[in-house]
């Protein structure tokens, strides 16, 4: 009896739980047998590598021995000679590689575990993928071990972090070829809306009629800059631009600005519409009738949607990121950056500021491509306009961009601002008025034609408008100008209540 409780008490007794080890390591993603299979093929089929050329690079195979064997086969590829075996152990042999891979008898074990190149392209890609898993771990673990100290600013992390991922999606972002049919009936479908529009543009309309016949309207997918020297009213012409296209056409816009607070931006706004000197939307000194215009006007800005912006020193990193979620969550159709120079690109490092520069701008391209809206950055022109003299010297040219090799090359159109009376030139060569009239010089268009636009430019409300239309509420344009002299200050004196040249416009 007592045996058998014995027995009882053995069988009921719980077993003890397994013992869990926990540090049992992981080993990095790797696939060395297909890594083998891909060289091997390389060496047996003369047409591989172009199959595999745009998808491995020697840094994507994970043995060091097989990454200079692979940079050997690039290397006699790129200069055009035979990828087999005998060619590979030569050029191994005379970088001074071949023993330490292996020899020649690896290099002949490789050729020997293939039959064919059948299946190379789809081994490659798996190739890729652990290359690319690899770096991200090692990109993770780095921020990992950045976060846990404390001397650490955060911020500073997260620029660091969202820049080096960028960088790694960049390089391994592959698009497809596309057959040229379904292109076809893209471009055709594009065409036949265009056409069914009553102003015919294929674009954003600016609500600056001549300016949209000459782009068709601001084109999906461009980058386009707006340049020109302080004071000629770059601020200015992108907001009236941008309030004719929220306003008007209701096209949902975001504008980024580096320069000025939102506060500011939405007060030139509020001159721009209502049509009061912004002096005035300053201090509050305004008379019960502007008051009045105040009130009756601001009711077209109220549920435009225009987005705006302020944060200072924005890297092109944060803007993608916010940009995004401008386009998926509002629905944003074009984006208004105000000013390039003022970005920039942390957590990367540069040589000069012109290659930052470049990055940012290629950067910006990159983004309008991806999220098929265009990009509209404002940019500095650099001195050398003021040492020119007259009108036609006074006009922009290309090579006043500043780091304008980088912007020039990136950008589908440019378009320069010039307003001749701020160097007091009132009127042309043909002794036609200049006053109150702005140039926008098209003077580059990759799609298009380029020319000369004339706009009508509203110094105390700092607007810009089309020449036909009537200029404020006072009706048709008209000014006087008092003691014109070649030494003379200038000002307009508008025929208007509540006129003055309260501001000089950016």
């Amino acid at each position: 009896m007592a045996e058998n409780n014995s027995q009882n008490k053995r069988r009921t007794k719980p077993k003890e739980a397994t013992p869990i080890i926990s540090d049992i390591g992981k080993m990095q993603p790797q696939v060395r047998d297909l890594e083998s299979a891909v060289l091997g093929a390389l060496m047996l089929e003369k047409d591989a590598y172009s199959l595999v050329s745009d998808i491995l690079k020697p840094e994507s195979f994970y043995d060091n021995a097989h990454q200079t064997i692979y940079r050997a086969i690039v290397s006699l590829a790129l200069r055009q000679a035979p990828v087999d075996m005998l060619t590979v152990m030569e050029e191994l042999k005379k970088e001074g590689e071949l023993e330490k891979v292996g020899g020649a008898t690896y290099i002949a074990e490789l050729t020997d575990k293939v039959a064919s190149a059948a299946h190379i392209e789809f081994h490659a890609r798996i190739i890729a993928q652990k290359y690319l898993a690899r770096e991200l771990i090692s990109f993770s673990s780095g921020i990992t071990s950045k976060a846990f100290d404390e001397t650490t600013d955060v911020d500073d992390l997260m620029q660091e972090a969202e820049s080096k991922l960028f960088e790694i999606s960049q390089r391994n972002v592959k698009k497809d070829v596309t057959q040229i049919n379904p292109v076809i009936k893209e471009a055709l479908n594009l065409l036949e809306i265009a056409a069914n529009r009553p102003e015919g543009l294929s674009g954003l309309q600016t609500g600056f009629t001549d300016l949209d016949k000459i782009t068709s309207g601001w084109q999906n997918s461009d980058l386009i800059i707006i340049a020109a020297r302080p004071a000629m009213g770059k601020t200015a012409f992108v907001l009236s631009m941008a309030k004719n296209m929220a306003v008007s056409f209701n096209y949902p816009i975001a504008l980024f600005s580096l320069e000025m607070s939102n506060v500011q931006l939405v007060n030139r706004l509020i001159v721009n519409t209502c049509e009061i000197p912004g002096e005035k939307i300053k201090n509050g000194q305004l008379a019960p009738y502007e008051w009045e215009q105040l009130d009756f006007k601001i009711k077209e800005l109220y549920d435009a949607p225009l987005f705006i912006d302020d944060t200072p020193s924005l890297s092109v990193f944060e803007l993608r990121t916010k940009a995004r979620r401008l386009v998926r969550e509002h629905g944003v159709r074009m984006i208004i950056i105000d000013y390039l120079q003022l970005m920039n690109a942390s957590g990367m490092n540069f040589g000069s500021r012109e290659q930052e520069v470049s990055t940012i701008s290629r950067s910006l391209k990159g983004l309008a491509k991806e999220l098929n809206i265009p990009i509209i950055a404002l940019s500095q022109l650099n001195r050398g306009v003021e040492a020119r003299t007259g009108n036609e010297g006074k006009r922009p040219q290309l090579s006043d961009l500043r780091e304008s090799g980088a912007i020039e090359q990136d950008a589908d159109m440019v378009c320069f601002i010039h307003r001749p009376e701020y160097y007091k030139i009132f009127e042309d060569e043909k002794g036609n008025s200049l006053i109150g009239l702005a140039e926008i010089i098209i003077a580059k268009h990759r799609n298009g034609a380029t020319g000369d636009v004339q706009l009508r430019f509203k110094n105390e409300f700092a607007r810009f408008q089309n020449k036909e239309d009537d200029f404020g509420m006072g009706g048709q344009f008209t000014s006087s100008i008092s003691s014109i002299s070649p030494n003379a200050d200038f000002q307009i004196v508008p025929n208007q209540q509540g006129g003055g040249n309260s501001e000089v416009p950016f």
